[in-house]
């Protein structure tokens, strides 16, 4: 899977790391939890 470049850059920031967890890239931010990201979600159909 192809990470983003805002993903990216998010792993520069103090605190900040990108996880792998069922396919989905996560950025964990545990000194500032606003910077909280998410690459792989499925839209869920009707």
């Amino acid at each position: 899977m192809k990470v983003l470049s805002s993903l990216k850059s998010a792993k520069n920031r103090p605190g900040c790391q990108i996880v792998k967890r069922k396919g989905r890239v996560f950025v964990i931010c545990k000194d500032n939890p606003r910077f909280k990201a998410v690459q792989g979600m499925k839209k869920k159909g009707r």
